[in-house]
């Protein structure tokens, strides 16, 4: 088995020592790897501790929704008003519950 890369560096991966080298290289960029991803979590629990939010912004007025259905406004007509997804109105109905 032999890899190419673009880059001819004149390292050969045919015969032991081209696939220990290869096994090596390859056992570094997991470690590698996993190293960034420990940071990463960190620096995510880090933040949230400090109360950052995560994700993107609600573009939905919950209490708009709400409003208007207790007032009698139908999922239909909400939805229209809104510019939101019926399914949405009622999700936001039955997560107020």
């Amino acid at each position: 088995m032999c890899i190419h890369s673009g880059i001819d560096d004149g390292i050969s991966t045919d015969g032991e020592m081209g696939k220990m080298v290869v096994t090596i290289l390859s056992a570094m960029a997991q470690a590698e790897r996993q190293r960034i991803l420990e940071r990463t979590n960190e620096g995510r629990q880090e933040a949230m501790a400090k109360g950052v939010v995560f994700g993107r912004k609600r573009k939905i007025d919950r209490d708009a929704v709400l409003n208007m259905w207790q007032q009698g406004l139908g999922a239909s007509h909400i939805s229209k008003t809104m510019n939101i997804a019926r399914s949405t109105v009622y999700k936001v109905i039955n997560e107020s519950n």
